[in-house]
């Protein structure tokens, strides 16, 4: 059976060419990375537009198995995203 790759696909949250990482509690803190496969990735979009919205950040969909990042846009449903 072939694997369902847009199962993989994600909301992660980019600011200045930069994807979110995490919060560090300890020096109080947002990580960043320029890479997107380091990004905190969720499929919960709820909370990825409250995470874009307290940072400041774009909301990108992600499929880390083909390398593709857009835009989400929201879309029809709740889906979409252009192409970068």
């Amino acid at each position: 059976m072939k694997p369902n790759i847009r199962k993989k696909t994600c909301l992660i949250v980019r600011k200045n060419n930069r994807y979110l990482v995490g919060w560090n509690s300890i020096m109080g803190c947002l990580n960043w990375s320029t890479s997107q496969y380091d990004a905190w990735r969720t499929r919960d979009r709820n909370a990825a537009e409250m995470v874009a919205r307290r940072t400041g950040g774009t909301l990108m969909l992600f499929n880390p198995i083909v390398n593709q990042i857009a835009i989400y846009d929201g879309g029809r449903n709740g889906r979409g995203g252009k192409v970068l």
